[in-house]
């Protein structure tokens, strides 16, 4: 394999394992090189702060592009960057305190979630706040058989999403195609 400035050229008959070891070196290249380019940025507004914007002109990326990566980068000291997960998983958690940034990072790494599984989840997660702030109910409880229930978590854990927030988004989307039917249902016996 050949790398150049606008392309990869392959060498015809690349064997699968050879072609899947490049795709994960490649990714993880493209991961690094976020946090690379933010430690640098960050590096240069500390020691130059004079002549860094004439640094980052050179380096010929956007600069909004080079913001992030050093907000992220100073977000996240080199030794609370997890290597199980993305530039883009630590750049979802950013803005939240270090306690609750913690938090999620354990949770994206024991769940393997994608950075849009963590990304939905952090949503559910501020839905939920809202909404505990907004109004109090009082719990109920119900029986559910142990089968439907070890089935639930089956499909929980396969979409990487907390088994409550699961059940959470699954009832509030039946409600809203429930009660979007009887919307509908009403707007055609009133036309």
């Amino acid at each position: 394999m050949l790398t150049t400035n606008v392309g990869l050229q392959i060498s015809a008959g690349l064997a699968f394992e050879d072609w899947e070891r490049a795709g994960r070196q490649l990714s993880g290249i493209v991961n690094s090189s976020s946090w690379w380019l933010g430690d640098w940025l960050v590096y240069g507004k500390d020691h130059y702060s004079d002549r860094y914007e004439r640094g980052i002109r050179a380096a010929g990326l956007q600069y909004q592009t080079l913001r992030n990566y050093a907000w992220v980068s100073r977000r996240f000291d080199l030794p609370r960057r997890r290597v199980a997960l993305s530039f883009q998983h630590h750049a979802e958690l950013a803005s939240l305190p270090v306690d609750e940034q913690e938090r999620w990072l354990d949770r994206a790494e024991q769940m393997r979630w994608t950075t849009k599984q963590l990304r939905g989840a952090l949503r559910l997660a501020r839905e939920d706040e809202t909404e505990d702030v907004t109004q109090t109910e009082s719990t109920r409880r119900f029986a559910v058989p142990g089968s439907r229930l070890q089935w639930w978590h089956k499909a929980a854990e396969q979409t990487g999403i907390d088994f409550e927030q699961w059940v959470l988004a699954t009832l509030d989307n039946a409600a809203k195609r429930v009660l979007a039917e009887e919307v509908a249902a009403q707007a055609g016996v009133s036309a």
